[in-house]
This record gives structure tokens, C-alpha cells and sequence, in this order.
């Protein structure tokens, strides 16, 4: 299985990297033949706010490549109807800016430098820890992502895109995949009223024309965890135009 991560566009230039930090709407295409396996991966990557699609065999893996945007692919190096390193090297000469990392049955060295030479940027073997995988990915998206801020602050509330945690004076915070979303884009524009329509469309990549009243929800939601218990109020209301986190 090989795992391709994308996170330049073909000029090098970075590319989603508040979306990639934040776990939140990366998309990821798993090319996997073994139906059991790659449900257990996705429901275990999805439980991280990523969202999973899967394909059965290469050619459905390569046409979904071509119509559809994501940031990680999933390879499995044993398909039956095309060798992993054939789609690997397909992948490498169709997206050369893609990052990948393997995971494969073999331990043999030789592997190994066959599949880095290939174009692979790190490398495991079966079998493997699902937590060990997921917190690989999110090593590579802090790497290609250098020093950018991975943990947002506003008075004491502390949002930590990396690891998704949320902390308020010390305490512990747990929020669904849609509040974690909204908070961080809260979070990224401090001290600024922002729309019910501009939530939707930038935090949760959704069209805004039937989702503007489930904000208000959700603010509702984040208002009991993140402000209940505190003396002063985070989250306010702006007349006319929507919410605002902080001031």
C-alpha cells in the first residue's frame, strides 16, 4: 500500500495548507482491493476529520485521480489488476509534486530503496498500526508545512490544529469533527464579524444555500462547551452580519 500525499501544485507552491494542518476536509482517495482493510483504515482516518473515499482496483483509483481533487492517496503496492509500483510511477509522472509514503507486505531492504528511488517519501511495513499511519501523515503535513502556526490562541482558549485538541483555562475540550471546523475558523480571524454564509462555504467547504440556520446550531453548540462555566463570553453575536470570537 502506498500513500500519496498532496501538498503542492505543480509549480511547487503550497497548496490547502490551513486545511492540511487542520485535519479538517483533507481528502483522500484509498485505492485498496481488500474491502475489510480498507473500511477499517478509512473509519480509523475519518475519526481524524479526513474524508475517505475508496476505489477497488486501479482503474477506478486512476479515473477518480482525474476527476477529483485530493490531497492523500492510498495505494495498495498488491493490486491485482496493476502492480502498486506501476501505479506508483503512473502517479509520479501524471503528479510529480505529490509527496508518498509506503506501506507494504515486504520488509526486504531492497524494497525499500526500490520504492524511495521510485519517488517515496517514507516507508512501512505490514503489519501496521493505523495510529502509527495517521500520525505519520500528520508528520508529513507538518513538514511540507514548515514553521506556519499549527496552534491558534485567543485569551485563554487554545486550539491545536496538529493534535485536534481545544483547551480554556487549562481544561479539556471535546468537540465534534463540524465544531472542531467552525472553531479554528473562528480562531483565524479574531476580533472579525464573519457571515453565516462566508462559515458554511470557508470552515466547512459546504454550499451556503440551505446550511445558513445550521451555523446558528453550531454556534450554540460551541457557545455550552466553550464559554459555559466561564466569566467572560468568547463567542459573540454581531447584529446584521453573524459571529465573532474574542473583543
Amino acid at each position: 500500500m502506498v500513500v500519496v500525499v498532496s501538498l503542492t501544485g505543480a509549480a511547487g507552491s503550497q497548496l490547502d495548507s490551513k486545511k492540511l494542518q487542520m485535519g479538517v476536509g483533507v481528502r483522500i482517495l484509498m485505492v485498496e482491493d481488500d474491502a475489510i482493510l480498507a473500511q477499517f483504515v478509512s473509519r480509523r482516518l475519518q475519526t481524524d476529520g479526513l474524508e475517505v473515499e475508496i476505489a477497488s482496483d486501479s482503474a477506478e483509483g486512476r479515473r477518480l485521480l482525474g476527476a477529483r481533487s485530493y490531497e492523500l492517496v492510498i495505494l495498495d503496492l498488491g493490486l491485482e489488476t496493476s502492480g502498486g509500483m506501476e501505479t506508483l510511477h503512473q502517479v509520479r509522472a501524471t503528479k510529480p509534486s505529490l509527496l508518498t509514503l509506503i506501506l507494504s507486505g515486504s520488509a526486504a531492504v531492497e524494497e525499500r530503496i526500490r520504492c524511495l528511488e521510485a519517488g517515496a517519501d517514507d516507508f512501512m511495513t505490514k503489519p501496521f498500526s493505523v495510529a502509527e499511519l495517521s500520525a505519520r501523515i500528520r508528520a508529513l503535513f507538518r513538514r511540507i508545512n514548515g514553521p506556519t502556526k499549527a496552534v491558534l490562541k485567543v485569551e485563554d482558549l487554545e486550539l491545536d490544529r496538529i493534535e485536534r485538541t481545544v483547551r480554556r483555562g487549562g481544561y479539556s475540550i471535546d468537540l465534534s469533527h463540524k465544531e472542531f471546523a467552525l472553531l479554528d475558523f473562528l480562531m483565524q480571524h479574531p476580533l472579525q464579524p464573519v457571515s453565516r454564509n462566508v462559515i458554511v462555504e470557508q470552515a466547512w467547504k459546504l454550499s451556503s444555500d440551505s446550511m445558513t440556520n445550521v451555523v446558528d446550531v453550531y454556534i450554540n453548540y460551541l457557545r455550552k462547551k466553550i464559554d459555559s462555566g466561564f466569566d467572560r463570553p468568547l463567542i459573540h453575536t454581531i447584529r446584521g452580519v453573524g459571529y465573532q470570537l474574542g473583543g
